[in-house]
């Protein structure tokens, strides 16, 4: 199994640590691919438009593509961000900006439906669930089909300022977590995802669409006829 982390900070603290117990949890054989956001892409969205007709031509090309390159091969995606101010990290919140010409609504990769995902965050207060679930919903219009969240109130500023009852709490978590990936070997899009795949489609086929470059994308993949990036 190859998995690829996309930290939302650059140091390795509570959040890091519960997202590398599951990488790791899920055996030692396994290919970890790590990125620390904002070390490793120090960007910010331009909202010029460019990707939309040639992602190569973005400014930021190399960084993003270097990050979304491993996202591609990956089995499984584990994102980790702390909770800043009730939601996710800012070098977070600006990759999720910088990747949005992947969303269904524009052109997304076929190899993102069959992908898995958890997402971790944690808060010395309350929020974390509210970061997690903003980058679910991200993930979601990338087309990944199973996707777990664990956002968790560590009462602490840092790891060793977490209580022991409360790492025990997060280990039994963890162990959940792992299990019902293990299970989740091969995922298919489910109605959800499909809807939402179905109403881009009619979007694209209207010509409603971002523009032409959208709509040929969709029309080379065959998915404006019967093809879907899931079969």
């Amino acid at each position: 199994m190859k998995i690829v982390m996309i930290n939302g900070q650059n140091h390795k603290g509570s959040t890091y640590t519960i997202g590398r117990m599951i990488a790791d949890k899920l055996g030692n054989g396994n290919d970890v691919t790590e990125f620390f956001l904002p070390r490793d892409l120090d960007r910010f969205c331009l909202g010029c438009y460019t990707c939309i007709d040639d992602d190569t031509k973005c400014m930021f090309y190399e960084e993003k593509n270097r990050i979304m390159t491993e996202v591609e091969s990956a089995d499984l995606l584990i994102f980790t961000t702390p909770t800043y101010c009730l939601g996710a990290s800012a070098p977070m919140k600006s990759f999720i900006d910088l990747t949005f010409n992947y969303w269904m609504s524009h052109k997304p990769r076929k190899c993102m439906f069959d992908k898995r995902a958890v997402v971790v965050s944690t808060a010395a207060g309350s929020g974390a669930k509210k970061a997690a679930k903003g980058i679910k919903d991200a993930l979601f219009y990338w087309g990944v089909p199973y996707i777990l969240t664990y956002g968790i109130c560590i009462q602490a500023m840092n790891w060793n300022g977490v209580g022991k009852k409360k790492k025990q709490k997060i280990e039994k978590d963890v162990n959940r977590i792992t299990r019902k990936l293990t299970k989740k070997k091969n995922v298919t899009p489910g109605f959800k995802t499909r809807l939402m795949f179905s109403l881009m489609r009619m979007m694209q086929k209207a010509n409603l669409g971002s523009g032409e470059s959208d709509r040929s994308y969709w029309e080379k993949n065959g998915w404006l006829d019967k093809e879907r990036p899931w079969k």
